[in-house]
């Protein structure tokens, strides 16, 4: 991905806010940022998924996050669980 998405952090590396559609390639520099968050093969519960948005962003509304995470692609879910959607999960799952 070519676009930066520093001007969507804050000082401490943190996603602010989600870019407007007419930034998608901005958008989707972000989804590859949290994406790459998420280990390959392993599943995650919806709170576990939740911290590592949470520990990643300021934005005071983060489940637009998830939401394009999910509907993009980049996260699988099923029964409770995500997993990257690039990666089906084996018998791991993220210890809290």
């Amino acid at each position: 991905m070519t676009k930066s998405i520093a001007a969507f952090q804050d000082e401490q590396g943190r996603i602010t806010g989600w870019p407007s559609d007419r930034r998608r390639a901005h958008q989707l520099a972000i989804l590859d940022y949290f994406t790459g968050l998420f280990e390959p093969g392993v599943s995650y519960t919806a709170e576990q998924v939740d911290k590592i948005l949470s520990d990643h962003s300021s934005a005071e509304d983060m489940s637009v996050f998830l939401t394009e995470l999910v509907e993009g692609d980049y996260l699988a879910t099923k029964d409770g669980l995500y997993w990257r959607a690039d990666a089906r999960p084996g018998a791991l799952t993220a210890s809290e």
